[in-house]
């Protein structure tokens, strides 16, 4: 049988199939299972087509059970190759399951008759049992002894079995690094994937309008055991692993969480990796989270800490049910972070009812006030939501996408179709230019000393593109037409990899910025736009063009690209980071010379959309990445 699974990022690696992972895990510790079936992960990349995928499994024949792992973004090339798969062995067993389909057995056996069998939340039991049951001689229109999933009867009728209950001993489910079900490593014996994804634990305490997280919303969260995660951990660690992504909801909300990084940091002392911890942190912030986040500043360990806010107006978080959640108290979070020095993001919806373009603007930039990376998502309306389920209350208007099964909002009660056709502008700028850190240095020295917000800089980029004559606006253009995942990935790439962004950046810097700017300032606003071009990440992928080959440096074990001397006519990073104190520093002109260190390896992260990874990419001094230690030559 084979597992298969799409990640939603075309990227030069693999992302991990983890969901299929555990299935298989699961499966095999059975050892009738085990014996009787030859199951086999088919993992593709985001971006291939359908007919790559049919070839790559069909070619020699086709198994006899398929499952999919289904998402938005796979649903509909799914649906596609299950039809395939039924032409070819018209008795085989087409299994869909994940959040997008889960409860959905109607619509999915109504789109795509080639379905047989639909599975309804947490899947590793239900996915064993299953398979039991082929192996029993079990007729697929006959599966109500098996508990939760949804079948067609042998009339057609939907059939919908027991609730399954969840998964309390989630050790219970073996590891798939541990036991082998996962292929971690490729052909020359390196990590084959971009990250390492784990689970420290399963369930969300909140019940968010806009989220399903498995079905395991408004539920006590379930963990792991330490001694099971330190021995996967173990395993990266030696497998040089750089940064581990905790698939949690609210990662530092257990007090075992700190156990997690602490052992995280031991393994690091042992092995050099892992690096970095990505996450999506907890919404309201502990004395936990405090204790998690000194220890990771003490250790060196990164992380980028984010702000879950989604809005910031009080009708929307009204409507989205977060009204009370103690994390939109976030200024006092914010400060306290930018006292350590500690990386911060925030994420916001557009589109919730109840927010207007007003409101949500003037959170925008109230929120820019403290930090600069904010990841602005369209609202889109997921399957077994409040907000699905409330479409008529809320007076939503929405349309399915193209290439993916989303909902994408159009208009609502406090929203018109105009308003939101405007808002997609700002949002495909405020994705590609802030939240991917292209400007990074540049929005407080525009917003403290030229008194320019950090939505009007981003509205005079792309106002500007959409008007201007150039090569590299017109593909600008047609990537923003494309409104969708395709054209926002096209527009971050070309930013980080392609010549022509940092001559089209210069030029908007030039016609349409400068003009607003007093002159008396103009040399320094301008010295740290050129900071910012300067620390976009060192791309050396088989499509780069011929660009000045840098040497490398070890340090702490991480390699880096090196551009020494790096003469810039202000103290540029010394002036930023006073600017974010809220001091007011010396401005006059006083030459500055530094290296500047890219970590190597940013190929993966500047060819996808994922903000999160891309920062540790970015070329900083020396200082920024180790104090008080020389590196060591490697040139």
């Amino acid at each position: 049988m084979y597992l298969v699974q799409q990640g939603v990022w075309e990227m030069p690696l693999e992302s991990m199939p983890l969901a299929a992972g555990y299935l298989k895990a699961m499966a095999t510790a059975d050892d009738r299972v085990k014996r009787a079936m030859s199951i086999e992960i088919r993992n593709f990349r985001g971006g291939v087509n359908n007919a790559y995928m049919a070839n790559a499994m069909f070619t020699q024949g086709a198994p006899d059970i398929i499952a999919f792992s289904v998402l938005g973004w796979n649903y509909d090339s799914f649906g596609a190759l299950a039809e395939t798969f039924k032409q070819i062995n018209p008795d085989g067993w087409v299994i869909f399951g994940g959040n997008h389909v889960s409860n959905q057995a109607e619509r999915v056996f109504r789109m795509y008759p080639a379905v047989d069998v639909v599975i309804n939340g947490e899947g590793e039991v239900t996915f064993r049992e299953l398979l039991r049951a082929y192996l029993d001689g079990v007729n697929k229109r006959d599966l109500a002894a098996v508990a939760g999933l949804s079948y067609r009867n042998a009339g057609a009728e939907t059939v919908t079995t027991a609730v399954r209950p969840r998964i309390d001993d989630l050790d219970s489910i073996p590891s798939p690094f541990l036991n082998g079900a996962l292929d971690l490593t490729d052909a020359a014996g390196r990590f084959r994937y971009d990250v390492a994804l784990m689970e420290t634990n399963r369930g969300c305490p909140y019940k968010c309008a806009f989220c399903y997280w498995g079905g395991a919303t408004g539920q006590k969260v379930r963990a792991f055991s330490i001694e099971r995660l330190r021995a996967e951990l173990e395993l990266f660690g030696k497998l040089g692993v750089h940064t581990i992504v905790a698939c949690d909801a609210n990662f530092g909300i257990l007090p075992g969480d700190y156990d997690f990084v602490k052992t995280m940091i031991q393994t690091r002392e042992r092995y050099g990796f892992p690096r970095a911890l990505e996450t999506s942190w907890a919404k309201n912030k502990s004395e936990n989270f405090y204790r998690i986040v000194r220890l990771m500043k003490q250790a060196g360990m990164k992380s980028s800490f984010t702000l879950a806010l989604q809005t910031l107006h009080d009708g929307a978080l009204g409507a989205m049910r977060r009204r009370n959640m103690k994390v939109n108290e976030w200024e006092d979070l914010t400060a306290w972070l930018a006292d350590e020095g500690l990386d911060c993001y925030a994420e916001l919806i557009w589109g919730a009812p109840g927010e207007t373009v007003e409101s949500f603007m003037t959170g925008y930039d109230k929120l820019a006030t403290r930090m600069s990376r904010i990841a602005v998502y369209p609202l889109l309306l997921l399957p077994n939501t409040d907000y699905m389920d409330k479409k008529d209350q809320f007076g939503i208007t929405s349309v399915r996408g193209d290439d993916d099964d989303f909902e994408y909002i159009l208009a609502h009660d406090t929203m018109t179709f105009t308003e939101n056709q405007q808002m997609q502008h700002f949002i495909f700028w405020a994705r590609v230019v802030a939240e991917n850190a292209v400007l990074r240095h540049s929005w407080v020295a525009l917003r403290r000393l030229a008194g320019l917000s950090q939505s009007q800089v981003l509205l005079s980029l792309g106002d500007w593109v959409n008007e201007v004559q150039d090569p590299a606006a017109d593909f600008l253009r047609q990537a923003e037409a494309k409104l969708g995942t395709d054209g926002l990935g096209e527009a971050i790439k070309f930013m980080f990899t392609d010549p022509g962004a940092e001559r089209v950046l210069n030029r908007w810097w030039e016609e349409s910025l400068r003009p607003r700017l007093a002159e008396s300032l103009v040399p320094l606003l301008r010295e740290v736009f050129r900071y910012d071009l300067l620390t976009r990440p060192a791309y050396y992928g088989d499509d780069a063009a011929d660009q000045e080959v840098l040497p490398v440096a070890v340090v702490e074990g991480d390699e880096y690209y090196v551009r020494r001397d790096v003469s810039l006519t202000h103290d540029i990073p010394g002036i930023v980071a006073a600017l974010h104190a809220g001091q007011d520093p010396d401005l006059s002109p006083s030459r500055h010379v530094l290296d500047l260190y890219y970590r190597v390896g940013s190929e993966s992260a500047v060819t996808s959309t994922n903000h999160e990874i891309v920062v540790h990419y970015m070329g900083r001094p020396l200082e920024g990445i180790v104090k008080e230690k020389a590196p060591e030559r490697a040139d």
